[in-house]
């Protein structure tokens, strides 16, 4: 039987534009992928945005949808056109242009995990990367595209953030005004996905709860904020990265001993971005 590609986490009442998003935080391992790797039940989670679904759980309460991915990132990363497939790990695939994503095997069927370890031994046949695509891409998108035509019926507006972490070694080598390292990414594509005055608020937001904060350095943000940032429609789309590190062992892939009290603080963000949705809310089918 397929598995349902998504959960959606619906508030009672919803009364903000933002929609939270988490496309890589799936750990729905089916056994035959596992089987068929080259790696191991542990490697081959070092892609997987863990524990992301949980931290941002709380967005449902302050009245926002949280939608999380089932299926994880290794299987298919839901952060990539469906055609960005890779000709070398896919049967009959051309190469067409250059994409570096797809060249360096981060297609939307990944070919390699972290660190470039390859995923599989050989190639697979187009059939298998079209029921994945058809199974798992498809329907999240078209939940997510649903929901942000009812934040934009309901409010004039959509404000999605899509959720997501980075290895603590992503940001090891960038430093702020000031030589600390960033704790915080956001990326809205320098600027062409979302508001800029948007876009402050939220790292204003972050900063208040005591978090360093840079802006699209390194990640500004991929397919989905390509996509979905329409900023002159009033569909923004902002992209947050949270270094691994403040809230899990990367090695053991566990919650560490500062897994609750850094989602408490994260918490409080959750709450001022929503009423970023809420502040300038207008119930448009109510006019």
């Amino acid at each position: 039987m397929q598995k349902q590609a998504y959960h959606i986490f619906a508030p009672k009442n919803r009364r903000t534009s933002v929609v939270f998003a988490s496309p890589h935080s799936g750990n729905d391992y089916p056994d035959w992928f596992v089987q068929r790797s080259l790696l191991n039940a542990h490697t081959i989670r070092s892609s997987e945005d863990a524990f992301v679904d949980k931290l941002f759980a709380d967005a449902p309460g302050f009245g926002a949808p949280l939608l999380v991915a089932t299926a994880p990132r290794a299987l298919l990363d839901l952060n990539r056109a469906a055609e960005e497939l890779d000709p070398a790990l896919i049967q009959g695939v051309r190469k067409v242009g250059h994409n570096p994503r797809v060249a360096s095997g981060l297609g939307v069927i990944p070919r390699v995990v972290a660190n470039g370890r390859a995923i599989y031994h050989g190639k697979m046949s187009r059939a298998e990367a079209d029921h994945r695509v058809d199974h798992y891409w498809r329907p999240y998108h078209t939940a997510l595209t649903n929901l942000l035509k009812t934040a934009h019926a309901k409010f004039g507006e959509a404000i999605l953030i899509d959720c997501h972490s980075m290895p603590h070694e992503a940001v090891a080598s960038v430093s702020r005004r000031g030589g600390s390292r960033p704790e915080i990414v956001l990326g809205d594509r320098f600027g062409a996905a979302a508001d800029v005055d948007l876009v402050d608020q939220i790292e204003a937001a972050f900063a208040r709860a005591g978090f360093r904060v840079s802006r699209n350095t390194p990640f500004a943000g991929a397919y989905v904020t390509q996509q979905y940032g329409r900023p002159h429609r009033r569909q923004h789309a902002i992209q947050i990265e949270i270094d691994r590190s403040l809230y899990m062992d990367e090695v053991e892939i566990t919650p560490n001993a500062d897994f609750e009290t850094f989602r408490n603080r994260l918490r409080g963000v959750i709450s001022e971005i929503t009423e970023l949705g809420a502040d300038t809310q207008k119930d448009v089918a109510a006019e």
